[in-house]
């Protein structure tokens, strides 16, 4: 999978997608750095058309959870069933258990329940009733969430944001892109997957990792995260959240069809993977935690 296919995923997203492009791009971007998306944004824009989209077109196993308020995180994981036969417990995998995780609507199940993805994001394995079980190679989450100001939602706690390497909206499309969205509908099974795509992927993410990442460009990743830590207005920026950003950079970098990071590829990236992490949820939604970001970065 050359990145002309790629690029082809891409520009094909806007017959599913009419005018979401950029929002595809970004978040390819972070799937091939490794890491797992948070899409918010209102009802019907298309954050779950997304990913499907994504889903299919790189052939992934893909896993849909739909999360409400009485999903338990044993709905999630999985759990061990009697046997009667062997007169013993089989444990039944989970929808966790895929390459692809839709995780729908992730806000409006109680953090309780948020929390059973804690260790399958951070490891790629699940530790349940004393054995661990080892997720797929391309294992990513891209969860989708509503506004927080809507009937319904519980907040996601700071361990649970710090997990997810950026986060976006959709917004909705402009005049153009919804009227031909409503004379015509494509259905995003209609495009051609990668059967074969493991291997590829694989030796994609082993190139990403090989770009190069000048001094200086460390030096102004660290730069942002040690202001962010003395500023008393914002949360502190974990190294996790650097780590992110290096990775997203390279990817990114690999789609600009460069083997170099440079420093405006920081200064693109960093709201989106930042601005979640900085303002506490309650009370801020994505444009307001882009606008900190950006202040952020402006002081730089």
């Amino acid at each position: 999978m050359e990145i002309d296919i790629i690029n082809q995923i891409i520009k094909h997203s806007n017959l599913v997608l009419k005018g979401k492009e950029e929002q595809v791009k970004l978040v390819i971007c972070n799937l091939l750095a490794g890491g797992h998306t948070l899409i918010e944004d209102a009802p019907g824009v298309g954050k779950t058309t997304l990913v499907k989209y994504i889903g299919h077109a790189f052939g992934f196993e893909m896993s849909r959870i739909q999360f409400t308020n009485d999903l338990l995180p044993v709905d999630i994981l999985g759990s061990s069933i009697f046997n009667k036969e062997s007169s013993s417990f089989d444990f039944h995998k989970g929808p966790i258990f895929g390459e692809l995780i839709l995780a729908d609507e992730l806000n409006r199940a109680p953090p309780k329940t948020q929390s059973a993805l804690l260790q399958a994001m951070e490891e790629k394995n699940i530790s349940i009733e004393g054995a661990n079980y080892i997720l797929p190679e391309h294992f990513s989450v891209i969860a989708t969430q509503n506004p927080h100001k809507q009937i319904g939602t519980f907040s996601l706690p700071e361990s649970q944001l710090d997990r997810f390497s950026m986060k976006l909206k959709m917004g909705y499309p402009d005049k153009e892109s919804t009227l031909e969205l409503l004379k015509q509908q494509t259905d995003s099974k209609n495009v051609s997957g990668e059967n074969n795509k493991s291997d590829q992927l694989t030796a994609i993410k082993k190139h990403i990792e090989k770009i190069n990442i000048a001094d200086e460009i460390y030096e102004l990743i660290y730069s942002l995260l040690d202001r962010s830590r003395t500023n008393n207005e914002l949360i502190p920026l974990s190294n996790r959240c650097g780590l992110d950003l290096v990775r997203v950079s390279r990817s990114w970098a690999y789609l600009q069809d460069r083997d170099y990071v440079i420093p405006d590829d920081i200064h693109y990236l960093f709201p989106y993977v930042t601005g979640h992490r900085l303002v506490h949820p309650e009370s801020s939604d994505i444009d307001y935690e882009h606008k900190v970001a950006g202040e952020l970065l402006k002081n730089i």
